[in-house]
């Protein structure tokens, strides 16, 4: 059975921000399937889909969730698997309650939290590819080359400023 990983999120409006996750975790070569299933709207699902997750083949989860951002605790709550939160921006709290809401998890029910918005989103996506590359040589080889590229951009930058100065 393939490794997989989930990117849940609450409703449709959510999907312009986590499909940052779902684009890089693509780009790094790893399974993952997009599923709406609100906490507040769909509770049954939401447990049904948590509680039968390693079954199906999902190895981590990224929940991104606005508001009272229950989404991401829920999940953890009925299932071991990791679970990664991402605060979606909200239109009057900027994400801060967001943010709150999923970092805040008592003590027995971890979520790994991630920033507000894009950044997040992505780094949810290589948190998850981070967490695979211990059992998979491939995405850990992807994860390493996605890094290097970054520290290649990162010093043409410079090389850039520098011809500038």
């Amino acid at each position: 059975m393939e490794t997989k990983v989930a990117v849940v999120m609450g409703s449709k409006s959510d999907w312009p921000l986590m499909q940052e996750s779902v684009n890089l975790l693509k780009e790094l070569g790893i399974s993952v399937e997009a599923k709406i299933i609100s906490a507040h709207r769909m509770p049954d699902e939401l447990s049904s889909f948590a509680k039968q997750a390693r079954q199906k083949g999902y190895a981590v989860i990224i929940a991104g969730a606005g508001g009272a951002a229950h989404l991401p605790g829920m999940l953890a709550a009925n299932t071991a698997l990791p679970v990664i939160g991402v605060p979606v921006p909200s239109k009057h709290l900027q994400g801060m309650d967001s943010l709150l809401s999923i970092v805040q998890m008592p003590a027995g029910i971890p979520v790994a939290t991630m920033a507000i918005g894009k950044a997040g989103a992505k780094n949810a996506a290589l948190y998850a590819a981070s967490i695979l590359s211990d059992r998979d040589p491939i995405i850990l080889q992807a994860l390493e080359g996605y890094r290097k590229q970054a520290s290649e951009a990162a010093i043409a930058s410079q090389e850039e400023i520098d011809a500038d100065i």
